[in-house]
Formats: C-alpha cells, structure tokens, sequence
C-alpha cells in the first residue's frame, strides 16, 4: 500500500486525504482553467497510438478485463486530440490543458528560424525553452502535492517535468537516474525489471510497473504515465499482438484501482494503415520532390522548404512518415497556385494556409509555414523518398498526423458526465474531469 497515505483494512483502499485549506489552496488557476488538488491518489495515462477500436477488440475478446469493466461501468468518451495529431503537442496539451497556441508545442521537430545564428535550422521540439505555458503539473506540485511522472521515451521527460518539484524520469533511461535529476534513485531496483529496449512493448510495461510500484511504496497524489505507439504502428486493433498489448496493460490498470486510485485514460492520438492493402507498399506523397519539380529549384536555390513534425529520434516503425506536413514557400512563387495544385493531389485531405490552419487546429502561427498539408486516413506524406530510410519497417506501414487520427478515448474508473455543458470532450480535458469532476 501507499506508504504516506491512511488505509482502510475493511475496504482494502486507501483513505482519501482531506487537504488543509489553511495551509494548502483547494485549488491552483493554469491557463486560464482552475483545477481542485487531488483528494486522492490521481493516475494520468497517456496511451500513445491508442483509438478506440483497441480498447474495444481487446475487451470483447476478452483479454482485457478491467478494461472491459471501465468501458461498460466507468466513464467512456470519444474525444478529439490536437492536429497535428503527434506525441509532443498532445502531451505538452494534455498537462498544460491547453492548445498549442498556448504551449508554443506544435510538432516533435520544427523549422526554428532563430536557429543556427538567425540564418534557421530543423530542430527537434524537446527543449523546455520551447515552452510558453505552465504545466498543471508545476502548478500542482508548487501548492504541495506530491507529483510523479514516467514516460516511454526520454524525449518527453524535460518538457512534462518542466519546472515540476516531484519524481521525473523515462523507461529509456531508468539506468541513469539521479535524485538530482530526477527526484528518485535506483528506479530498476524499484521496478524489478532491465532497462528495456526503446523498440519494444516492454518499454511501455516499464512504465506501468513503474507507475505501479510508485503508488505501492510512496504517498503519489499525482501521476503521469505516457508510453510509446510501437505496438500500434506494428499491430491493428483486434490483432494478436495489440491484444497482447492491452491484455498486459489491464492488470496494471486493475492494481491502480485496487491501490484506490481514479484513473483517467486516454490517448495523444490514433493510428491507421498507410500502405497499400496489395502490395504492402507505404502509401506516400513525397511533397519535396514535388515541389522542388514544380518551382524548378530546390531548398538550397531559394525553393520550397517541407517540414515534417513527425520526426524525432525514432523513426524505425514509421520513417518520419506521417499525415502532417507543413510547408515554407519562397516570396517570388504564386502561393495561391501551390495550394491548389496541393489540395488536387489524390490522397490529400485538405490543404490549408498558416492563418487558416492555425485557427481550425489553435497552433502558433509563428511556428508553423506558409501552408499545411493534411492527408488522406490511408496516404502520408514525405519529403524527398531519398531522405526516407524505410529498411526499418518490417510489417506494412501504419502512422499518425492527420484528423483521421484525431479521435481519442477518455475513460475514467469513476462515475463522470464529462464538462457540463461540453458535447465533445478533447484529450486535454482529461486532468478537467479527473480533478474537477470524478
């Protein structure tokens, strides 16, 4: 049980924690929403690539239990993610409880034009000077809860424990974590296991067993746990595999709520088949090519410039492939007359100019080119086919970014009516109704 917290023998859970209102405020205020301080330990899950058709094929094949329980007794949404529906801006909304207007977190990679000397550069989005708000997190741990965040993948860590006091680190690197660094030591002696390997299952079951035994041996009023899409990029719902998945995921998700935690769930985005069902071959547009055909020149003359936030340290399962692209014209070219011949390619969904994007997706216009190009739910989108290595996709493609992929699960092991007076609820409301209305 939960060292720091009061049990009830009879029950078999711990006692909720009354908060002292004279020493700690009922609630913090973080963008613009107000949030209640946990009253008893508040489990955040972030199911990288989940929809909902996993939960629902695991549960009615019976391998998934709890899950099944949740979805018949607890609380069930679908909801919307952010688009670009990928891991960094999902996240970065999901703890801030805000759009990426207001986080400044657009996509994993990005054009920085202040980069490389004012002269720009394509950057990875994981440094914290990135950010333009506050996490929820930060706030709550400032009011004197006790925070714990594990993620997948080490790419995270700094931006969801941004200016957070509490327990912070990644399954990637639990070999390598300081209580200087990460607010706790010895994390494989906690958990149990080795250090996984980054492209595997296991990395995400680190992250639940390490969620697990958190609540096991510490007072946690509240924790973050976001693992990794490699499952969904090689497995569909209902597969064995994706089965085995959420199968393994239940039992965890069941311990939390025998620990006598709320548990809200739900996912940075969705997943669907890029390849042709034929052939298995990607389904790809390589804009780059494109366009650097059309202007009769390419980026280092003065062309178009095809940014691709899906790019980040790990491309194995996905090439940096994926629905969402964002495009930088030159001065001297009809941008008009790109956009429509964008917008006519088979397989493109919509075709958007930054102030337009921006405004239907809430990004910062600063940080985003002078179009945005969305694909079809089976197509996605490249730059040049000879900067995509694909020797790492050993079953057919299968990738994320677009608004097909914008529905997402929010379930909750309690009773909720979701946000009076919201229809549709978005993954970033999910720390709303954990906190405010479970």
């Amino acid at each position: 049980m939960p060292s720091g917290w009061p049990f009830d023998a009879a029950a078999g859970s711990p006692i909720p924690l009354r908060r002292n209102v004279v020493n700690q405020p009922v609630q913090i205020q973080v963008n613009g929403r107000s949030y209640r301080l946990p009253q008893q330990p508040t489990v955040i899950v972030c199911v990288d690539g989940c929809q909902f058709e996993y939960l629902e094929a695991a549960a009615a094949a019976g391998v998934a239990p709890y899950i099944k329980h949740l979805l018949e007794n607890g609380a069930a949404f679908k909801g919307d993610c952010v688009v670009p529906s990928f891991t960094n801006p999902n996240n970065l909304s999901i703890v801030t409880g805000a759009p990426p207007a207001v986080h400044g977190i657009c996509g994993n990679y990005f054009w920085d034009p202040a980069a490389d000397g004012g002269r720009g550069k394509e950057v990875m989005m994981n440094d914290p000077a990135y950010l333009r708000a506050g996490t929820v997190f930060a706030a709550a741990a400032e009011a004197g809860a006790s925070l714990a965040v594990v993620t997948a993948k080490d790419k995270l860590r700094k931006l969801l424990g941004y200016q957070m006091k509490g327990i912070c680190f990644s399954s990637e690197k639990a070999d390598q974590v300081t209580m200087a660094e990460n607010g706790i030591e010895d994390v494989l002696g906690l958990v149990g296991m080795p250090v996984p390997d980054v492209y595997s299952a296991e990395l995400s079951e680190f992250v639940f067993a390490a969620g697990v035994r958190l609540l096991e041996t510490r007072k946690i009023d509240l924790m973050y746990l976001s693992t990794t899409d490699y499952v969904q990029h090689k497995w569909a719902p209902g597969t064995e595999g994706a089965n085995a998945f959420y199968a393994m995921m239940d039992k965890y998700l069941r311990r939390m709520d025998e620990l006598g935690a709320v548990i809200g769930l739900t996912a940075d985005h969705g997943m669907n088949a890029k390849h042709d069902p034929k052939t298995g071959q990607p389904n790809v547009i390589y804009l780059q090519d494109l366009l650097d055909d059309w202007l009769g020149r390419g980026v280092e003359q003065g062309g178009a410039r095809v940014i691709l936030p899906i790019t980040d340290p790990y491309v194995v399962h996905h090439g940096a492939l994926g629905s969402y692209a964002t495009v930088y014209l030159p001065q001297d070219v009809d941008r008009d007359r790109i956009q429509a011949r964008l917008a006519a390619l088979p397989g493109v969904e919509v075709v958007l100019t930054n102030a337009e994007a921006c405004a239907k997706f809430e990004l910062p216009r600063d940080r985003v080119g002078d179009l945005v190009v969305v694909s079809g739910q089976p197509v996605v989108l490249g730059t040049s086919a000879s900067r995509h290595d694909l020797s790492g996709l050993t079953v057919p493609l299968r990738s994320h970014g677009g608004i097909s992929e914008q529905t997402v699960p929010l379930l909750f092991n309690r009773k909720t009516a979701g946000i009076p007076g919201r229809t549709r609820l978005r993954n970033f409301d999910i720390l709303d109704v954990a906190l405010n209305y479970v």
